[in-house]
């Protein structure tokens, strides 16, 4: 294992959360399915506390009333709670007075919660993008310490090409901002997602390993991100376009066990842990 310390976090999530499945799936359909993320999030949080690991939960405001004991449980484990938004709802389809009211809603929620500030934020499907950097100052003015959205790829749904790939302080109108960007492979003039979701299950372990030591010993630390859905092989199948169906059902049968041998290989915390400067200001903070 190596002595590094990289950050792991977790966006706490419905299998029908996922964006990808909206045009099928409305909001206001989502409490006629079955909902299995305490499940599967109880494992997550068992497999983190064999292997020593620690993570940052960015978790959605919606499951997050639903399941507050669940909330308290990552909490009280160590782990850090962090915000997903509320309704799961990608910034492209917002006005910027929706998203304030969304980011706002949900802070609120996780806060009383857990009785302590929340710091970061990760927009659903990584939607900060060129047309929606707006957000960020607003997440600032907001409270918010860190953001997690920026992903510096490019996608036909998210992806800010060019963006800084590293963990940095970003400046708003509103003041600054610590992004905190999934870890991506440079490969020729573009970079290579490898450290989450369909990518995890995608690219074969070994490779994705030998991928992620090359990141971590350039000197930065990893940023991983997974699902709870994704160690969910046994989850309802909804009726998707084909492509979605492929991004989302890929490989959940080998997730975990992709997992198990990720927390043996890394060493993991969460962001406030790993990335000193926000662990120093949320100090300054609550002094």
């Amino acid at each position: 294992m190596t002595t590094s310390m990289n950050v792991l976090t977790i966006d706490v999530e419905e299998y029908f959360h996922v964006s990808a499945f909206e045009r099928i799936l409305s909001a206001e359909r989502w409490p006629e399915y079955e909902s299995r993320v305490e499940q599967t999030t109880r494992r997550l949080l068992e497999r983190f506390s064999d292997a020593g690991a620690k993570a940052t939960f960015f978790v959605l405001g919606w499951v997050a009333e639903r399941h507050p004991g669940l909330i308290r449980s990552i909490r009280e484990q160590g782990h850090e709670v962090a915000s997903h938004g509320y309704a799961h709802q990608v910034l492209t389809v917002l006005t910027p007075s929706q998203f304030r009211a969304d980011i706002r809603r949900a802070k609120y929620i996780l806060e009383d919660i857990i009785g302590e500030p929340v710091l970061g934020y990760r927009a659903p499907s990584f939607t900060i993008m060129e047309e929606t950097v707006w957000a960020l100052r607003i997440l600032v003015e907001e409270g918010y310490l860190y953001d997690s959205s920026i992903f510096p790829v490019w996608h036909d749904r998210y992806g800010l090409h060019g963006a800084n790939p590293y963990c940095h302080r970003l400046t708003t109108a509103a003041g600054p901002i610590w992004e905190i960007p999934p870890s991506t492979l440079p490969v020729h003039n573009m970079r290579l997602p490898v450290a989450g979701g369909g990518y995890f299950r995608l690219w074969p372990y070994r490779l994705l390993r030998r991928w992620l030591k090359a990141i971590e010993s350039a000197g930065h630390p990893l940023v991983v991100y997974l699902h709870p859905w994704e160690i969910d092989p046994g989850q309802p199948r909804l009726k998707a376009p084909a492509l979605s169906r492929y991004r989302h059902y890929l490989n959940l049968h080998k997730t975990e066990a992709r997992l198990t041998q990720l927390l043996q290989d890394f060493r993991f915390g969460s962001v406030c842990e790993v990335v000193a400067p926000i662990l120093k200001l949320s100090r300054e903070r609550v002094a």
